[in-house]
């Protein structure tokens, strides 16, 4: 057979992930800070990108528009042009009428006005007061140690040492650092390191700059004179108390009943996290993306929250003003490709908005039972159940659902949270959520008595007779994800708490 170059003309269909398409499908999954930074990202980069304010802060003769508005070329116009005169006019007030001293002026006014007027000195602009900001800062961790470590100290070397210690403290008060490394680091004798890590654990409050929990609450022990040798005993053997082995810490200990649970309420009170009441940082506040409500008809109303969508215009007046003066086609080009992302941003953002909207309205009419009677009525959920009903792919249904949350009026729940497995009935009816049957599963322990302790078989039989088909291994695994204890040890525990209580 010889052989020989042709030419074929083929024709064949092909999906091709160009960049912007993996930039879309990457905000689907973006948190609202990640969007947040992303948007910020794009308007330093492209000129003709900015971010809508608020109407009312312009006035009344400003249109308000919608989130999915096309952008106003003569609105952009006159907005560019805006001086803080031309605002002053419109608003029909001036800097040294906001904060007038007639109080009659107020009421002339209005409330709102005198308040959202944005002054050069940096006011917020915004109509609301934040106290928080007017309230004195939050005592750290930190700051309560370097006070105490400034009266403590007097020697300069000592203090250095201390700060260092200091260094190595986490978040609950422990001391993480190698006490030779710091030796090393410092070119201090280790006797004197130790000496001062002494000092410290003598601050307030009681615990700090222990190395394990061992050693954190026999601190503790020791500011109130109580370690004695039957309380160090048992704190030796603290793996014996998480068993609830007491038979075992009463022979350690040389105590009968009744000074074993005098001892284990006196440990009860001790704090194993001294360090943890302070502020650490800023706390994040969970902001949800959807907000569900109640409707007049008995149904549910599903909006998206306005504070986790960026509000993002293109000037279109802008870019016919820059591109009449562009002068090479490098700089038409720079223009043309501004445009084109700009367009793509909008048109991706609205997309991911309602692309939410749709999964999430799906999730509401899916989950109603627990939204009306609680979580012993969620239902069995998985992501392809909610992609065929929306007609869309499973991945994009992961990728909507991933690090978002959902304001409802039981509470506020990550959409990854409506999703459970099922278990089956045992009376051939419809399937039980794994989430409604863990929290059935906890109710129950939680209203055992020292008397009437449950084990995995009676937890068995009991969902059984509710309809529940499951087995005594699944029973186990979920009381060991939510971390109770087994029969035996809850028997124990619940025994030394009624006596520490009578």
């Amino acid at each position: 057979m010889a052989l020989s170059a042709k030419l074929q003309l083929r024709q064949s269909q092909a999906l091709v992930m160009t960049p912007q398409l993996m930039q879309s499908i990457r905000l689907l999954q973006f948190t609202h800070t990640e969007l947040e930074r992303f948007v910020d990202e794009e308007i330093e980069r492209n000129p003709l990108l900015e971010r809508q304010e608020a109407a009312d802060d312009l006035g009344p003769d400003v249109p308000e528009i919608a989130p999915d508005a096309e952008p106003d070329a003569d609105w952009f116009a006159s907005g560019l042009d805006a001086s803080s005169e031309t605002l002053a006019a419109r608003l029909d007030t001036s800097l040294e009428n906001v904060f007038p001293d007639d109080p009659g002026t107020h009421d002339r006014l209005g409330p709102d006005l005198a308040l959202t007027w944005k002054s050069a000195a940096g006011g917020q602009g915004d109509g609301s007061v934040d106290f928080e900001d007017m309230a004195a800062a939050a005592v750290t961790l930190r700051d309560m140690v370097d006070e105490q470590i400034a009266f403590a100290f007097t020697d300069r070397a000592e203090a250095l040492i201390a700060r260092e210690l200091a260094d190595a403290l986490d978040d609950t008060g422990y001391m993480r650092g190698d006490l030779c490394e710091i030796a090393a680091r410092l070119g201090a004798p280790r006797d004197t390191v130790d000496a001062v890590l002494e000092t410290c654990q003598g601050f307030d409050p009681a615990g700090l700059f222990a190395r394990d929990l061992r050693e954190c609450l026999a601190l503790q022990l020791r500011r109130r004179d109580r370690y004695d040798p039957a309380m160090a005993a048992l704190i030796d053997h603290l793996d014996l108390l998480a068993k609830r082995d007491f038979a075992a810490l009463r022979r350690i200990c040389r105590v009968d009943e009744g000074d074993l649970i005098d001892m284990l309420g006196e440990i009860r009170t001790l704090d194993p996290k001294p360090g943890a009441g302070f502020v650490a940082g800023a706390a994040e506040t969970v902001v949800p993306d959807v907000v569900v409500k109640p409707a007049p008809d008995g149904s549910w109303t599903v909006e998206l929250n306005p504070d986790t969508l960026p509000r993002v215009l293109v000037d279109q007046a802008y870019f016919a003003h820059v591109c009449s003066r562009a002068k090479s086609p490098a700089e038409r080009d720079f223009l043309s490709d501004c445009m084109q992302s700009a367009n793509w941003l909008t048109r991706s953002l609205d997309q991911r908005a309602r692309t939410i909207l749709k999964v999430t309205s799906e999730i509401v009419r899916q989950q109603d039972g627990f939204l009306v009677n609680g979580i012993r009525h969620l239902r069995p959920l998985n992501l392809r159940t909610v992609a065929d009903a929306i007609q869309m792919h499973e991945s994009t249904v992961s990728r909507v659902t991933a690090n978002k949350y959902m304001q409802t009026p039981r509470g506020v729940f990550e959409l990854r949270f409506f999703f459970t497995a099922s278990i089956a009935s045992a009376e051939g009816g419809d399937a039980h959520s794994a989430q409604a049957v863990r929290h059935r599963i906890r109710q129950m322990i939680d209203e055992e008595d020292a008397s009437n302790v449950l084990s995995d078989d009676a937890i068995v039989d009991i969902l059984r007779k509710d309809g529940v088909d499951i087995a005594r291994r699944t029973v186990a695994k979920y009381r060991e994800g939510m971390n109770i204890p087994s029969s035996v040890q809850r028997r124990r525990e619940k025994r030394a708490m009624a006596g520490v209580e009578a």
